[in-house]
């Protein structure tokens, strides 16, 4: 993956996931800023999104630790535990907003 394939897919799963989480039905608040991207939790957590263009990668920090994808056979996948990124964030998501939610691109 070139530098500007990363960008384009880095862009394209920052705005999956607000889409996302507008669609999920649990009040969580969202900003996004220049490869941030901020999830803000009604019991003040929040999960931060960024873009790490030099390693291509996307770095997810939660309440509980922090997590680094890269992009592998078409999805992004963690470096630590080998999951794929949508299952991870949905069940990140979940833990944060003390609800079940689930999250699609």
């Amino acid at each position: 993956m070139n530098d500007s394939e990363y960008n384009i897919a880095t862009d394209e799963l920052l705005l999956a996931v607000e889409e996302a989480i507008e669609d999920c039905g649990i009040d969580i608040d969202y900003e996004g800023v220049g490869g941030l991207l901020t999830l803000s939790f009604k019991n003040g957590t929040k999960i931060i999104l960024n873009k790490q263009a030099p390693l291509h990668e996307v770095w997810v920090a939660t309440k509980y630790n922090g997590h680094h994808f890269h992009f592998e056979n078409n999805q992004w996948i963690d470096k630590r535990a080998g999951d794929e990124f949508w299952q991870f964030i949905s069940q990140a998501v979940s833990k944060q907003a003390e609800a079940d939610v689930t999250l699609q691109p």
